[in-house]
């Protein structure tokens, strides 16, 4: 697929999906994701995208924005309260614990502008190219610790797997 494919396709997920997953094939992989996450005091989405550097390895980079809040009018919130940025790192085992190799499991650290956090996560694929998956992610550090505290809570993201 030509690189201009690639980037269209990537923006079309973008503009209509809220899903996030992985399909995790070894080094040299390099996935896109775009998801919803869903946590205590608002609801966002989330754009990954991961590279694998080893048959069990994948580093990445996670980016996410909340969409709307429970408790004040999501207008009154300033956009980097919203925003998160990540660098992420996986250790994909799902070979390693003999699942089917259709399935993963992949526990995991981030570093972001507002935490080092750890992360687990499951996706299962129908295709080399397609899955769903589901992650759950808490902050083990926070940096900041202000009134609107978003993005330093539990959160569960659900969605769809696409390997570009």
């Amino acid at each position: 697929m030509s690189i201009m494919k690639k980037i269209i396709t990537l923006l079309f997920l973008c503009l209509v999906s809220f899903a996030n997953a992985q399909a995790y094939k070894g080094k040299g992989d390099i996935k896109g994701q775009v998801g919803a996450n869903f946590q205590n005091d608002g609801t966002g989405i989330q754009f990954t995208s991961d590279f694998g550097v080893g048959e069990n390895i994948s580093y990445g980079f996670a980016t996410s924005f909340i969409l709307g809040t429970n408790n004040v009018d999501i207008s009154e919130v300033k956009f980097m309260d919203r925003f998160d940025v990540k660098a992420r790192f996986n250790a994909n085992i799902g070979n390693v614990l003999k699942l089917n190799e259709k399935m993963d499991l992949y526990p995991g650290l981030d570093l972001s502008l507002k935490n080092f956090g750890a992360h687990l996560g499951f996706r299962y694929f129908f295709t080399s190219g397609f899955g769903v998956y589901t992650e759950a992610g808490i902050p083990i550090a926070k940096y900041d610790k202000s009134d609107v505290d978003y993005n330093n809570q539990f959160v569960l993201n659900i969605g769809a797997s696409f390997n570009l």
